[in-house]
């Protein structure tokens, strides 16, 4: 359904991402933000199936910077791969990054939605950045360490019960800086809602889905 779209950076970054467009009506933008597996043949898909839903939908490929068009699958091998690629991404440079993105869909209401490390710059997204309506972070592992940070837009966060890599220690530390984002929890743990995962849990993916759209729908209007 979609197109690779080329990103203008601040600092001149060959930032590339890929674009879905609603076939039928427009209710705003989204920018989804990857996991650490760059953007793969799922984010493509998640993209595509918020471009169903009416949006404007553009996943940046914030691992350019180190290995541009890298995609990697889920094996350990895999997941050791984004881990390293991920640690030489300055975390400032992936938040330029996605303002970019941010910047690319102006003219429309716009939100932001990330997984995994993604899950954690949704949050930055919050906090830092203008010109976003509302984000939502799905098991971003950083957050419990950012909660000092004050979120200017409406944000929202869906974790797994049994996350082995985000305790629940560190949720609970979110609640209680911010008693009033709403946080959901599900019966499933880390990567629940990639369907290509070992642990998607299908239920639980429909269900935050749901409330992400219902949540983009009220803010983005």
């Amino acid at each position: 359904m979609g197109n690779t779209f080329d990103i203008e950076t601040v600092d001149d970054n060959e930032l590339t991402g890929y674009l879905a467009e609603p076939q039928g009506q427009l209710i705003g933008g989204l920018v989804v933000i990857q996991e650490i597996f760059g953007v793969n043949s799922h984010i493509r898909s998640v993209a595509d199936g918020f471009a169903n839903d009416g949006y404007i939908v553009l996943a940046p490929a914030l691992f350019n910077r180190v290995t541009p068009g890298i995609e990697l699958g889920y094996t350990p091998e895999d997941v050791e791969k984004g881990r390293e690629i991920r640690a030489k991404i300055n975390h400032d440079d992936a938040i330029r990054d996605m303002a970019a993105a941010v910047t690319a869909l102006e003219g429309a209401p716009i939100g932001v939605v990330g997984y995994c490390w993604g899950g954690s710059l949704a949050w930055n997204a919050a906090t830092r950045l203008d010109g976003v309506s509302a984000a939502v972070g799905f098991y971003g592992g950083m957050i419990p360490d950012m909660v000092d940070e004050q979120p200017r837009h409406p944000v929202m966060l869906h974790f797994g019960e049994t996350d082995q890599s985000i305790p629940m220690e560190g949720v609970e530390k979110i609640r209680a800086a911010h008693p009033d984002i709403p946080i959901h929890m599900y019966p499933a743990g880390h990567g629940f809602n990639c369907n290509k995962r070992g642990s998607y849990h299908a239920e639980s993916a429909k269900l935050a889905r749901e409330r992400t759209l219902e949540f983009f729908a009220k803010h983005l209007a």
